[in-house]
């Protein structure tokens, strides 16, 4: 089956020909009958594109990755938080003991100390104490009072 990134079989990709089945061999179709008639030669030759076809496959591949992120990013929501915003922290990210399926899973609030430049964050408890280590984003989640 082709790839669906880059339109080409693994097959044809490495050998520079298409697979037939034993099927296809014994009975003469269109395919098998233009094999007969060129032999070799046409090996040689498909063997000989096979570089170029590998080339063209990964141009192909790279824009189909190129195609899902824009339709990733497409969707996805940067959040940013702005230093003295309040916000809860996920409490598996804190390494809380689990309270089952009804206990909470944000804990806090916690008031931004520091945000950095790559979503990375400094917390500390309203209190003024500093909550050790840096905290992402996605572990985060924006405190309405």
């Amino acid at each position: 089956m082709p790839n669906m990134r880059n339109g080409e079989t693994p097959l044809s990709l490495t050998y520079g020909t298409e697979a037939m089945i034993p099927a296809e061999i014994g009975v003469p179709t269109r395919r098998t009958l233009q094999k007969e008639k060129v032999g070799g030669e046409d090996l040689r030759l498909n063997f000989n594109l096979a570089e170029e076809r590998r080339e063209e496959a990964a141009r192909r591949e790279v824009e189909y990755k190129k195609k899902i992120e824009r339709y990733y990013n497409a969707r996805v929501r940067e959040v940013k938080f702005k230093t003295g915003d309040l916000v809860l922290r996920e409490n598996e990210a804190s390494g809380q003991e689990d309270q089952g399926k009804l206990g909470p899973k944000w804990e806090g609030p916690y008031q931004v100390l520091w945000a950095g430049d790559k979503r990375a964050y400094r917390l500390a408890d309203l209190g003024g104490k500093e909550v050790p280590r840096t905290w992402n984003s996605m572990q985060l989640r924006k405190y309405y009072a």
